[in-house]
């Protein structure tokens, strides 16, 4: 389906019914950006689509859709272009973990991880990047700090999320020249729905690194600040850029068995 020729240039910002999306969509709006915000709970989305009116900036366009369905992108593009909306900045947010050895963890679910963290992701770069040429916008993919390390005990996320990370850089680079920006948000721990999704829970040493956590309005305020300033990587806090630093000089067999300790699942 084709843009109509008046159509505005929006945000649009997957995942977005909790978290850092949702805090991503405040950043956006409170920019002045237009925004459409992606998600299967449509409720949350609605109840965010009023406040963020309510704080006196255009509410956003809402479009409830589960990025796992079948026809997901066109049914995504379809909805756009009824709102009359481009897609000039696109925010790949949306995205699952969960914790356990993969022998132990459901099998569907682990390949719906990577369907949704991977390929949803991918898609949807693919299908709105003529657009985002055109209105020299960008693309805001949200990765993590697991993204620059192997992770026992949460494996099939970390690996997602080390593709998110490689796929940012790579097309940061050729997509340059055509005046696109592109960062890979890569946020530690941060305490929303993500942890009662993946089955963990701050105990141990991710108890431990509670209070040095970067609340997700700061780290979405970052990641947009980042992505505008045309930063390839954007890593909100010191101590996760201490704990980047320090993963990628330890040697495997040292830093393997940490990360399996650090990983805590929820009782």
């Amino acid at each position: 389906m084709t843009e109509p020729n008046n159509a505005r240039p929006a945000a649009v910002i997957t995942g977005a019914s909790d978290g850092i999306g949702a805090e991503l969509a405040r950043v956006f709006a409170e920019k002045g950006h237009e925004v459409a915000i992606v998600a299967r709970r449509g409720d949350r989305l609605e109840a965010l689509a009023d406040a963020i009116a309510a704080k006196g900036a255009n509410r956003p366009t809402v479009v409830e859709l589960d990025l796992l369905s079948d026809g997901a992108v066109e049914m995504l593009a379809a909805r756009l272009a009824e709102a009359g909306l481009s897609v000039q900045y696109l925010v790949n947010n949306a995205g699952f973990g969960l914790m356990g050895r993969i022998a132990d963890l459901d099998e569907a679910e682990q390949l719906a991880m990577i369907d949704l963290n991977i390929r949803a992701l991918t898609a949807l770069t693919l299908r709105f990047l003529p657009s985002v040429t055109a209105t020299r916008g960008g693309v805001l993919n949200v990765a993590s700090v697991a993204s620059f390390m192997p992770g026992p005990g949460f494996a099939v996320y970390y690996a997602t999320k080390a593709f998110v990370r490689s796929f940012s850089e790579a097309i940061s680079h050729e997509l340059a020249p055509a005046g696109v920006k592109v960062s890979c948000l890569c946020p530690g721990p941060v305490i929303t729905g993500f942890q009662a999704r993946a089955g963990m829970s701050f105990d141990g040493i991710m108890g431990a690194m509670k209070p040095a956590l970067v609340p997700a309005e700061d780290v979405a305020r970052q990641g947009y600040e980042g992505l505008m300033a045309g930063r390839r990587i954007v890593i909100p806090g010191a101590v996760n850029k201490a704990m980047v630093w320090s993963a990628r000089l330890s040697p495997r067999a040292l830093l393997l068995p940490l990360l399996g300790a650090a990983q805590v699942k929820r009782s």
